[in-house]
């Protein structure tokens, strides 16, 4: 789940303060939690938004103890003779809000029949927002354990980690004890409330879809229509099988990048995975020269596969074919170029809840090296190495809060409508299956498209698409696509081949 790669680079992981409010104790059971809730106060806040902040328990198990504040923006429905309520939204992986001030077509034809309200959840803000925290380390790089695999850059990359944590758990104070999708879950409950719908209507993307998960087993009563885009599952009680699902999908990702350039690429008529095979015989012998004035000038095996997996994201195959034919020519300077740089800003809780969420507890580095031998062999050319990739959002990490993950539980719920990008290795497709088959009722429809593909072909100007038609006639008429419903990746095939 490489929940980092969200609607470009416009989502920034942006973070949360406190308030002190006391108010009386309540009952904690998940159905009363919400019972008070107090009213919304909008106010304009530029962009064509209204902004409000919603009160909230740190924790929802004490209703009565201290508060924190949740950033929310609202754009009112174009035409309000045709307006059907309020549908909530949450972009995923970072600040709504701010990503739809960058990108307000990701939702703006939604506000034809909605009063679209944009949610950050706990660890995010708007910007300039009061209930922004900044951890004043920021997390290590995510390549860390694939570029430095011995033990000891296993414990540099911990030790790393932890200050992050440190820092994150400073700045953030005791509302750091809220960062779970459990209490997102609840937030978005007791907004529905406030907003005073009888159900909800979501709209969850990538990390979006967790709370969305959350918020169907705690609250069924109350879901109305809701739609789960990139799904990251939080259903797998095994670390491994969750790991594998993401190396698998990587690894079918190599074929399907194959796939395209074998319609035309800049590696004209040679099959991209020979010349991925060929050029990492070559790196292991020796490293790949980069010129073009690349600090280090060299592109070892390790820097070859993270350089390969960057590049695997549909919007950078142009990219990552040229980058391969002018290494098998040579220069890997293109390669050297699609490695992620250091990341110099402060560091947000986001990371941190997705530990809470996914990994509360990392494997040590004699038990990993078993499990990652597992995952070379399912998938041997470049899927292994998501292993490492994601563990090394977590490893060091302190412990607490938690909400594991754990098999669905749902009953009685309406029927949802579950998006899956067979371009998507992001919140691996494996893996968003692996939930939707969880999910009674549940609708999905498959496209050709990558991560957060209704909000980007929003983004991209494409108008009617299959997908947006699809979730358009689903959340203002209830109409589910047919079974087996499938779009063509309508994105992918405006990607340039030259």
């Amino acid at each position: 789940m490489a929940i980092t790669r969200t609607l470009g680079g416009a989502l920034a992981a942006l973070a949360l303060g406190m308030t002190t409010v006391v108010t009386p104790q309540a009952p904690a059971r998940a159905e009363r939690t919400t019972s008070q809730v107090r009213p919304l106060t909008w106010a304009e806040c530029g962009d064509g938004m209204e902004c409000a902040k919603l009160t909230v328990p740190i924790d929802w198990k004490r209703p009565g103890g201290r508060k924190t504040l949740v950033d929310l923006a609202r754009l009112r429905a174009s035409d309000p003779a045709r307006r059907l309520g309020s549908l909530v939204v949450n972009t995923g992986g970072g600040a709504t809000i701010q990503s739809v001030r960058s990108m307000p077509a990701v939702v703006s034809e939604l506000t034809t029949w909605f009063d679209v309200v944009l949610i950050d959840p706990r660890g995010m803000g708007d910007r300039g927002s009061s209930s922004l925290v900044e951890c004043a380390t920021p997390p290590p790089d995510l390549t860390g354990l694939i570029l430095r695999p011995g033990k000891g850059g296993w414990r540099a990359h911990a030790r790393a980690n932890a200050a992050y944590d440190a820092s994150c758990r400073e700045a953030a104070g005791a509302a750091y004890a809220g960062l779970t999708s459990w209490q997102v879950a609840h937030d978005l409950e007791a907004l529905r409330r406030a907003l005073g719908e009888q159900r909800l209507r979501y709209l969850g993307n990538s990390y979006g879809t967790v709370y969305g998960q959350a918020y169907l087993e705690l609250f069924p009563a109350t879901v109305g229509r809701m739609v789960l885009d990139g799904v990251a599952d939080h259903t797998r009680t095994s670390l491994e099988r969750w790991l594998l699902d993401n190396a698998l999908t990587e690894e079918r990702q190599l074929g399907r990048f194959r796939d395209w350039c074998a319609a035309g690429c800049a590696l004209g008529e040679r099959d991209a995975i020979g010349v991925f095979d060929e050029l990492l015989v070559r790196a292991r012998r020796a490293p790949l020269p980069a010129g073009g004035g690349m600090v280090g000038g060299m592109v070892g095996e390790r820097e070859f596969l993270v350089a390969v997996r960057e590049g695997l994201a549909p919007p950078r195959w142009p990219a990552l074919a040229v980058a391969l034919r002018e290494a098998a020519d040579g220069d890997a300077t293109g390669l050297a170029r699609l490695l992620p740089r250091p990341f110099d800003g402060p560091g947000y809780t986001s990371g941190a809840m997705l530990c809470h969420d996914f990994m509360p507890r990392v494997p040590g580095y004699r038990d990993f090296l078993a499990v990652e031998s597992r995952l070379r062999a399912a998938a041997p050319r470049i899927g292994w190495i998501q292993g490492r990739y994601q563990l090394a959002r977590c490893l060091g990490m302190g412990k607490g809060p938690s909400y594991p993950p754990h098999p669905l539980r749902v009953e009685g719920v309406p029927p949802v409508l579950i998006s899956i990008g067979d371009t998507d290795d992001n919140t691996p497709n494996l893996a968003a299956e692996h939930m939707a088959a969880q999910l009674p009722g549940a609708r999905v429809v498959r496209h050709g498209d990558g991560h957060a593909a209704y909000l980007m072909q929003g983004a991209s100007g494409l108008g009617v698409t299959c997908l947006r038609r699809h979730v358009h006639d689903y959340l203002t008429a209830g109409a589910l696509p047919p079974p087996g419903a499938r779009c063509p990746g309508d994105l992918v095939a405006r990607i340039p081949r030259g």
